[in-house]
């Protein structure tokens, strides 16, 4: 998954033991261990007494002393090897980066995790977890709230990363026939907070808050602790098949405002996703314009499913909110694009329209590159 900062969250509960005697509970292999939700997650099951060992999987060494590691890219159809002996694999091993680009991002997640799946049947795994987001269900002004586990995935490729997510759904969905005994589980987060850099998490750097006219976005936000408990759920069986997490309900826009002190910036939507589209084609933003749906309709997920096995998160959407804008003070985005502080001062001084833009130094780049055109 897009990797919170290893500086900014400290390891947890480091273990002494690789395998501990005489410990029952599966062997749990993790991709994309090294980094992000696969860091905290490996050492969380390292720590912990249902489980018996834990192989790290990722292309560097990361820190957890207590787990059996292995350095490799998860395409490489050598893995099956190191995953012969796991019970269960959880595979994180996601680039979700705003800056890479998009043909090598999706060549890379959707070969990773095919490669995973196919691997893990021939080693004999039994169950393997994968990480998606609640983005699959789309963002659409019809949509309930909150929305069910069993809700269409109604979302379209036209978000960052969203039409790599809703491949590795497809590939969930097949692989237990292409796979006999091969148990699948989807955890799909709500806006994942906790270190990410992700376009939701950047819409709180502006000076201004987004609004579409005649939008109604609801947001529902998820901690990066409360996901790596839902996968240690998935991971010990204690829920399965399609799991959506995030806090418990939602905030209205008036709220985000409120508790965020950033005024509003309400432009149309013709203007808005023009002006998004414009400056992603010719390259000055990392966000497509369909990033701009999931500000403003609601994809708010109901979490029946990890509810019902009795697990409840430890956040609320206020609590992780506070923790989001700790985390992005000083930070300054329009448009998805991060300013230097000369520019975010522009910004801030040019008005709603030039700041949809992306600040006085950003508009004149967008000129420049249109000439060339």
């Amino acid at each position: 998954m897009s990797s919170p900062d290893p500086q900014v969250r400290a390891a947890r509960n480091q273990s002494t033991s690789s395998a501990r005697p005489g410990a029952r509970g599966p062997v749990v292999a993790v991709t994309g261990a090294a980094s992000g939700v696969g860091a905290l997650l490996t050492e969380r099951l390292a720590a912990s007494d249902e489980v018996r060992r834990v192989v790290a999987i990722d292309e560097r060494r990361g820190g957890c002393e207590a787990a059996e590691w292995h350095i490799l890219d998860v395409r490489d159809p050598a893995i099956a090897e190191k995953l012969r002996g796991a019970d269960v694999v959880v595979h994180l091993a996601l680039d979700l980066d705003l800056e890479t680009d998009a043909a090598a991002r999706t060549a890379y997640n959707v070969r990773g995790t095919q490669t995973v799946l196919t691997a893990a049947a021939a080693a004999g795994v039994h169950r393997v977890v994968l990480c998606t987001s609640s983005m699959v269900y789309g963002a659409l002004p019809d949509n309930e709230l909150p929305l069910s586990e069993d809700a269409e995935l109604r979302a379209t490729a036209e978000a960052t990363g969203v039409g790599d997510l809703l491949e590795i759904e497809r590939l969930a969905r097949r692989a237990p026939r292409a796979h006999p005994g091969l148990n699948v589980t989807v955890v799909r987060p709500a806006v994942l907070v906790g270190g990410m850099d992700t376009a939701l998490t950047r819409y709180f750097e502006s000076p201004r808050l987004l609004v579409v006219a005649g939008s109604r976005p609801a947001w529902q936000f998820c901690h990066v602790d409360d996901l790596c408990s839902a996968l240690e759920y998935a991971v010990l069986e204690k829920a399965d098949g399609e799991l959506a997490v995030g806090c418990d309900g939602w905030l209205e826009q008036e709220e985000v405002e409120e508790l965020s002190g950033i005024r509003r910036m309400e432009l149309p939507s013709a203007v808005a996703l023009g002006a998004a589209a414009r400056l992603h084609r010719i390259g000055l933003t990392p966000s497509p314009a369909g990033d701009l749906a999931y500000t403003m309709y609601p994809w708010v997920v109901s979490g029946s499913r990890l509810h019902d096995a009795g697990w409840r998160p430890k956040h609320t959407n206020e609590e992780v909110l506070a923790e989001l804008l700790e985390e992005v003070a000083g930070r300054h985005t329009v448009a998805g694009r991060r300013l230097g502080r000369k520019d975010a001062t522009a910004a801030g001084a040019a008005g709603a329209t030039v700041a949809l833009l992306g600040a006085a130094a950003v508009v004149r780049r967008a000129r420049k590159a249109r000439r060339r055109i």
